[in-house]
């Protein structure tokens, strides 16, 4: 009996030491292959950018946004807009090296916690920017760039509790 029980123990927990991926993972690493992930297969939604009027949304619900640009005298540019539904860090994902500007519903700009041209999970990434967004709406800006488009990915960066 004490033998079927430890052997049905030592299973379960088995299975959930599997189950929760790799201890050896840091939480940056673990956003990064989930935002590489989406990245790079998807699913993607195809976005026009705007540079007047209302831009049109965008989410972070692990899909790829394939945003493109407006063309102007100063190259590409456009805006779109996200709504945060929690108070915490995000990381924008893109595609290209592309200058980010994001700011809030009055207007005023919110700082980048952090940015890189890359990450070490994942060659697709061209852009990593970490902003620590309210809850509420904000306008992301891109351009000028000569790029003509950016595919975009937004993960929450705790990144606890998120599903496929």
């Amino acid at each position: 009996m004490h033998k079927k029980l430890l052997s049905a123990l030592l299973l379960s927990t088995a299975l959930l030491t599997a189950a929760c991926g790799d201890d050896d993972e840091t939480p940056e690493e673990g956003v990064d292959v989930e935002g590489c992930e989406h990245l790079r297969e998807g699913p993607s939604v195809a976005v026009a950018a705007t540079t007047t009027g209302t831009p049109p949304a965008v989410d972070d619900n692990h899909r790829r946004y394939d945003i493109a640009l407006v063309e102007g005298a100063a190259g590409h540019s456009g805006a779109v807009t996200f709504a945060a539904s929690e108070a915490t860090d995000y990381v924008l994902y893109l595609s290209a090296d592309v200058p980010v500007r994001i700011t809030d519903a009055s207007g005023a700009e919110v700082e980048l916690e952090e940015s890189a041209k890359g990450s070490e999970s994942c060659s697709e990434i061209k852009g990593r920017h970490v902003v620590p967004l309210s809850v509420g709406t904000f306008t992301f800006t891109f351009g000028p760039t000569p790029t003509a488009d950016v595919s975009l990915v937004i993960e929450e960066a705790s990144h606890e509790g998120h599903e496929h």
